[in-house]
């Protein structure tokens, strides 16, 4: 196995975690299947799809710290370890509380794993396939939420637990025997273990470059306010931080959250003609399918113009789908001949969403902060994005009550035709840059100049 797949399988994990609650939330207001003492209300039921990003909110905060100390590969260890933990609970749960708690604890080892995935996987990959591993991962999450949706309709909740059980064990097993990053050996000035791991990784005449990346760093400075300080004081890491940041605030602010935790309740809502399990389903092998396009298409066409085209289209869906709720909400006659559209318009979403929006974002997380700030930059970006989620999630039934499905379909529309202008106006182009290069990029002045340079 190699190192990539064996971080990937953590991806899974928290790919699992995030479409657990879309077929679990059913189960728990079925007095045939839940296996609480009573069935769950739907404010309980809203609480258990987004205190997921309660977690993943503080989670990661812990390698940004800890990752220049002791390493990327032990706190990719820790973020399995609560995974595990939260797996562990699920077989063994009792109240709504624990199940509460089940979440909270998969949020945090979501964002220590996906934060470690990008930072790890961007400082091991070489250039011309740095971009294909990147959105490897969002692939693999996918391929996880998939199997939350697929195992989820066809299992009891209970068994849901024992199929991540036995993946969670192999990911710990596997990050036994992956090398640590060679960017942390530079950082600690160990010279011959980062030539080692290079040596290993194919990739020994890249050592110059990842020293060049951390210069000017003190091997204790992981252990400091300057590490924190770096992604400010660096203008080309101020400028990271504006873009990425952006990027995936807008990315939340598209639905996305509410879409994946609420999923099968959408279909319920909508009053749409297709059975809302299969209808999740037929969602989750689309996003599947159109990420699985994205890694061949991003080192070719590359990252900016695959971020327009999704967010175009992104927006267009949307669209379609809040204008199916405004003529359910007037009770337009032709609502009989159009149950069909609600699934049309979200498999469009979401296949226009994983070819680009959904991916390469995390891609330039992973890619764009130098390497003593790319831990605390990654978990700035990450963090404010799941921030937003979690609010997004936990009030998108009270959006759709107040403003009712259309108007907040009709916002989710709006956040991708900004991303898409923001991409326009500010994103460079990283397709085929070394890590080095991208620095210099984004340490220009003129942000106008610095896209069209690239394009």
């Amino acid at each position: 196995m190699t190192d990539p797949q064996t971080v990937n399988i953590g991806q899974f994990i928290d790919g699992y975690s995030v479409g657990w609650s879309a077929p679990i939330i059913p189960k728990l207001q079925d007095s045939n299947e839940t296996p609480l003492p009573a069935l769950i209300t739907d404010l309980e039921a809203s609480w258990i799809g987004s205190l997921l990003y309660v977690g993943a909110i503080i989670g990661p905060f812990i390698p940004s710290y800890l990752s220049n100390i002791i390493g990327r590969k032990p706190c990719l260890f820790l973020g399995s370890f609560l995974n595990l933990t939260a797996i562990v609970l699920i077989v063994f749960t009792k109240n709504v509380a624990m199940i509460f708690a089940i979440r909270i604890i998969s949020g945090l080892g979501m964002g220590m794993v996906t934060v470690n995935n990008l930072v790890y996987v961007g400082e091991i990959a070489s250039t011309n396939i740095r971009g294909i591993l990147l959105t490897s991962t969002s692939i693999i999450g996918i391929l996880g939420t998939l199997a939350a949706y697929t195992v989820g309709s066809l299992v009891s909740y209970t068994s849901t637990g024992y199929f991540a059980l036995l993946i969670n064990i192999v990911h710990i097993i596997g990050i036994f025997f992956i090398p640590e990053s060679p960017v942390y050996y530079a950082i600690k000035a160990k010279q011959m273990e980062a030539k080692n791991t290079l040596r290993y990784l194919g990739r020994l005449n890249d050592l110059e470059n990842v020293f060049e990346c951390v210069k000017g760093t003190s091997p204790d400075e992981g252990h400091s306010w300057k590490a924190w300080l770096n992604i400010f004081t660096v203008k080309a890491n101020r400028k990271s931080l504006f873009i990425t940041l952006s990027l995936c605030t807008l990315q939340q602010t598209s639905g996305v959250a509410a879409v994946l935790f609420f999923a099968t309740n959408i279909f319920k809502i909508a009053g749409s003609s297709i059975r809302p399990d299969i209808a999740t389903i037929i969602i989750g092998a689309t996003r599947l399918l159109a990420s699985l396009v994205a890694p061949f298409v991003v080192e070719r066409a590359g990252r900016r113009i695959l971020l327009l085209v999704s967010t175009a289209f992104c927006a267009i869906s949307l669209s379609i789908l809040g204008t199916y709720f405004h003529l359910s909400r007037i009770q337009s006659a032709v609502i009989a001949d159009i149950g069909w559209l609600p699934l049309l318009a979200l498999i469009m979403y979401f296949f226009s969403y994983e070819i680009g929006f959904g991916t390469i974002p995390s891609a330039l997380v992973g890619e764009m902060f130098s390497g003593n700030a790319r831990s605390t930059g990654s978990a700035v970006a990450m963090t404010t994005a799941w921030l937003i989620g979690f609010g997004i999630a936990t009030g998108f039934g009270s959006m759709v009550k107040v403003l009712g499905g259309d108007v907040t379909f009709w916002i989710f529309s709006g956040s991708c035709n900004a991303a898409f202008l923001f991409t326009y106006k500010f994103v460079p182009e990283t397709k085929g840059q070394t890590l080095n290069e991208i620095q210099e990029l984004l340490g220009r002045s003129n942000s106008r100049k610095l896209v069209s340079e690239k394009i």
